[in-house]
């Protein structure tokens, strides 16, 4: 797990240039190469476009690069923040399905770290632990544009957590339709309850509120206002760099990505195929690497997006930010879950 979702925030990095130079009419990285791999007619120049060894040399840079530490940090919080980003970013990956596979009597088992009945809960709870990295990074460097970009962090999380957990919500209770499922807070049960129609279709306001508080979760534009180049030099990261500055920057995309896939996983149905369709996987060893292939593939879909709208939309201002998460997202969140409060048990006497 920790292998793949490295290698995704390293290619991540490569995705982000090659589509915002696509966007912008711009070719990208395109001249990184390994010289015995490029030494090789057609495919070396074909690879060397494609910057598929950008990656590499900018991993490379990050371990190498001089670390400098300024005299003015407190040195324990300062080498400590960074670590703390980055833990929650990858614990939470030990709860998210991603596939499913077969037994010898044709029994179907999800593919999963820890199969938590309460993994939502669990997610929850460990993703927004990275804000306190964030606020500590911001107080011990003892600058105050690091410290501006840490508190409008845990303003932020907290503004848009509210909206984000209600969203959930009537996913949980779809889940949790007796004769459904049991355990709603499973995201095992969550992606199963979608065979019939995905909660992207039944739930699309759920959808819409989950989305933007992801974006808002993970520090992407239109909403990285505790980074904001233009207002305060890097933000809660300003005086960090070299190795530190990697941590922060491959939890900002572990958090993409392992949002993308509970995003998938909520909404998309998961490593489920298609809606009302069954699954077309043969069940065997094939079967389960074309659901994890299929699943990879939604995420990579999400991952697109979150690029596309950073490179598309303008930075919001703070206060437009704090109010788009108080006065608009919270009350369409509170009054979309009375309305599924109200609707899912007509359709729970259709469904039993």
């Amino acid at each position: 797990m920790i292998a793949v979702v490295m290698g995704l925030c390293a290619y991540c990095v490569l995705a982000e240039r090659k589509v915002s130079a696509w966007i912008q009419g711009r070719m990208g990285p395109n001249r990184t190469s390994i010289p015995f791999i490029s030494a090789i007619p057609i495919i070396g120049p074909f690879l060397r476009k494609l910057g598929i060894w950008q990656p590499i040399a900018d991993g490379l840079k990050f371990l190498f690069k001089e670390d400098p530490v300024p005299g003015h940090v407190n040195k324990f919080y300062y080498f400590l923040a960074p670590v703390l980003v980055f833990v929650p970013a990858l614990l939470t990956m030990t709860v998210v399905p991603f596939g499913s596979y077969w037994d010898s009597n044709g029994n179907m088992h999800p593919l999963v770290l820890a199969n938590l009945d309460i993994g939502i809960l669990f997610i929850f709870a460990i993703s927004s632990l990275g804000v306190y990295g964030i606020v500590l990074a911001g107080w011990a460097a003892n600058s105050k544009y690091p410290l501006f970009g840490a508190i409008r962090s845990g303003a932020q999380l907290i503004s848009y957590e509210l909206a984000m957990g209600l969203s959930v919500l009537p996913v949980i209770m779809w889940a949790s339709v007796p004769g459904h499922f049991t355990s709603g807070l499973s995201l095992v049960n969550i992606a199963e309850s979608q065979d019939i129609v995905w909660n992207i279709f039944w739930q699309p306001i759920s959808a819409f509120i989950f989305m933007v508080a992801l974006f808002a979760e993970t520090n992407r534009l239109p909403f990285d206002m505790p980074e904001s180049e233009t207002e305060l030099v890097g933000g809660f990261h300003t005086e960090y760099g070299s190795f530190k500055f990697a941590l922060f920057f491959l939890s900002e995309y572990a958090h993409m990505i392992v949002g993308s896939a509970i995003f998938s996983i909520l909404f998309l149905g998961g490593w489920d195929f298609l809606p009302v369709f069954s699954d077309p996987w043969p069940k065997s060893i094939l079967g389960s690497v074309c659901s994890v292939v299929w699943f990879l593939l939604k995420i990579c879909i999400c991952l697109f997006f979150f690029i596309w709208v950073r490179w598309t939309l303008p930075r919001y201002r703070y206060d437009q930010v704090m109010k788009l998460g108080w006065y608009v997202l919270l009350p369409l969140a509170i009054i979309n879950l009375l309305f599924y409060t109200l609707l899912i048990p007509v359709f729970d006497n259709i469904w039993l």
